[in-house]
């Protein structure tokens, strides 16, 4: 079923609005890109204004940031240890913007939306 981002049915205490207008295409939601760890793959997606946003699915390396020798370097995901947007994202390993993963060098916070971005930054914890 299509998600709608345009205002909510209901007011703050609980009456209706009344409808004064139809659902538009341009209200429509995305469905959610839920990045997992695996093999790297992007799909390619038109936006309104015809830009295009590369959505990661899943991918095995982070691009982690180290604050002692200032460098990035390019390491491989093990599982996800935390994730605040979802509890149960920890046990489907699906990696969202603030979550901690393992991985072979330590602990990396995410930094990107890689369902947005396209690619995954994250800082050594």
């Amino acid at each position: 079923m299509a998600k709608s981002q345009a205002r909510s049915r209901r007011k703050v205490s609980g009456g209706r609005y009344k409808k004064n207008k139809k659902k538009k295409s341009y209200e429509l939601a995305g469905e959610p890109s839920l990045t997992r760890i695996g093999e790297r793959k992007v799909k390619k997606v038109r936006m309104l204004g015809g830009g295009r946003k590369n959505k990661l699915l899943n991918t095995n390396f982070v691009n982690a940031y180290d604050k002692k020798t200032k460098k990035y370097e390019k390491v491989k995901i093990k599982s996800v240890l935390e994730n605040p947007a979802n509890r149960h994202f920890i046990r489907m390993n699906i990696i969202t913007k603030g979550c901690v993963v393992d991985t072979e060098k330590g602990k990396v916070k995410i930094l990107s939306r890689p369902g947005q971005e396209g690619n995954l930054n994250g800082i050594f914890v």
